[in-house]
């Protein structure tokens, strides 16, 4: 399995050395909020993978099909939808083609409402059996228990293998990834838990296989940036950063991979 995953990450780093860009799809459309695919889209263009991104929804050129899907490597979902239950009927209609993507190899990013979108109720259903996205909000202990902008602390393990404890992230209403079995996913190579909130220990970001492809979701916002942050007048105590929202697309594309030199 682990040979599978240094294949895999192999041929992503092969392209990046190349002179055709690696591609991804930004979701934009009702289920997304204002300036939230653009700062994704920011956050892979600025990331040191270098993206070339296109927009893709209902409402765009393009929408989210087999076809646009194909020559792309990664499909990102942003934050947005203020209901899940809401929001699914306008986009149940991806879930095969998405779930076809992944497991022939692409990558899905699920940022906050994305994040939600990876499960299963509903959802793409894009998770381990026995795992599922919630609120965070909502559990035992949580920092955070209304759905106002603030932000909220992280413990983030890096691809280096360090982890910065209590590292503020912007967050608004975000996901937890429950029934992941961490042990399980080291032992077979099928991914990592990237991050736990600090204060109760929740699945704050993951990556793990689906068929041949990765799944990355990550319930903060490391893409947030400083308009965000002036939009609701507050501050992240650690200042604006992206080495966390750069840590996790590098993750998500090597399959969980702790590389330490």
């Amino acid at each position: 399995m682990r040979t599978t995953t240094i294949a895999m990450a192999s041929a992503v780093a092969g392209a990046t050395a190349c002179t055709t860009p690696l591609r991804a799809l930004v979701y934009r459309g009702p289920a997304s909020c204002e300036g939230c695919p653009e700062a994704v889209a920011e956050l892979l263009e600025s990331s040191p993978l270098k993206f070339q991104v296109s927009f893709a929804g209902p409402t765009e050129a393009i929408d989210i099909n087999e076809h646009s899907l194909k020559g792309v490597q990664v499909y990102a979902h942003p934050g947005g939808g203020d209901d899940l239950n809401e929001s699914w009927p306008g986009l149940k209609k991806y879930k095969k083609p998405l779930r076809d993507f992944v497991s022939s190899g692409g990558y899905y990013l699920g940022f906050c409402f994305g994040a939600y979108l990876a499960g299963d109720s509903p959802g793409f259903g894009l998770l381990p059996r026995g795992s599922n996205t919630d609120a965070e909000t909502a559990q035992d202990n949580a920092q955070v228990t209304s759905s106002k902008d603030t932000v909220i602390e992280v413990d983030w393990t890096f691809v280096s293998g360090k982890t910065e404890k209590k590292r503020w992230m912007y967050f608004q209403e975000g996901a937890v990834i429950t029934g992941l079995d961490e042990d399980k996913l080291c032992d077979e190579g099928s991914g990592r838990v990237l991050a736990r909130y600090s204060q109760n220990g929740d699945v704050a970001a993951s990556v793990t296989r689906y068929g041949k492809g990765w799944v990355g979701l990550v319930g903060p916002h490391p893409e947030a940036n400083d308009e965000w942050y002036s939009a609701e007048n507050f501050t992240n105590p650690d200042g604006i950063n992206f080495d966390i929202g750069y840590d996790f697309v590098t993750a998500a594309l090597n399959g969980g991979k702790i590389e330490q030199s």
